[in-house]
């Protein structure tokens, strides 16, 4: 099933059909702030004005029917690390001290909001719409090789009681197998994790390697059961006028990401 992009005004993001629930993997345009980090910059750490940042946040509620106030945002390290939130971390990192590192929150307690940050890494969203849990996952290269995804999928299991064969997954916007350019070091990570069902998402460039990210979430998330995932064509560094790409600014950047929001009910 597709990722669609939506706008509302000057406001632009992406949504996937199988995930039923208020989500979105966002762009860089129709925030408010500027300079280099004009127009819809959402991370928190990127030297922009608190206000602006707060602002884009409250843009993005009123278009997907959420409450910033109640969003709980990611610690993020690069870890596979994956936390339990509710209505008692709600606002955290925004509105409250930021939560203990974490590259992946889970929740089943409704109006809870999720939400991580990318640039270049992998954006994955989860909802179960039988239990009514939701999981947002940020995959480096590093969490994709210690298969964060799964991981995610996984805690909503024990945690939440899901079956991943109920559970829809999509993967947003990365740096695409076309761009992401490596050493031997992050291929060699893949195939120590995922042995040869890995190789067919790697490629050789003389002594580099290209690697497909998003594939291998994928991988990783079909080997824990779930199948129903809805994956972005979309990649930062060819569309760098459209998303935040660190390979391009060279870490002169805003923040995108995804957001995710548990609702009242069951399907």
């Amino acid at each position: 099933m597709p990722i669609t992009t939506m706008k509302y005004g000057a406001l632009e993001f992406l949504t996937a059909e199988g995930i039923s629930v208020p989500h979105c993997f966002t762009t860089r345009f129709g925030g408010v702030s500027t300079g280099y980090l004009e127009s819809l910059n959402i991370g928190i750490h990127r030297g922009d004005e608190w206000e602006n940042v707060l602002k884009n946040y409250q843009i993005l509620g009123d278009a997907l029917g959420f409450e910033p106030k109640k969003l709980v945002l990611s610690h993020q390290t690069h870890t596979d690390t994956v936390l339990r939130v509710g209505q008692n971390e709600t606002g955290a990192g925004l509105y409250g001290p930021e939560l203990p590192e974490c590259d992946a929150l889970i929740t089943n307690e409704p109006g809870v909001g999720l939400a991580i940050f990318t640039a270049d890494c992998t954006p994955i969203l989860l909802h179960d719409p039988v239990t009514g849990a939701v999981g947002a996952a940020h995959a480096g290269w590093r969490g994709t090789a210690a298969a964060i995804a799964a991981k995610t999928a996984a805690a909503m299991t024990r945690e939440f009681g899901s079956d991943p064969a109920d559970i829809r997954a999509a993967i947003g916007p990365n740096i695409g197998f076309c761009c992401f350019e490596t050493d031997a070091d992050v291929p060699d990570a893949m195939i120590a994790a995922f042995g040869e069902k890995a190789k067919p998402f790697i490629r050789t460039n003389g002594e580099k390697y290209y690697v497909n990210l998003k594939e291998i979430n994928a991988l990783a998330l079909r080997q824990a059961g779930v199948h129903h995932i809805d994956i972005s064509t979309d990649c930062t560094v060819c569309q760098s006028h459209r998303f935040w790409s660190h390979r391009v600014t060279k870490g002169l950047r805003g923040s995108q990401g995804a957001i995710i929001v548990c609702k009242e009910g069951r399907e």
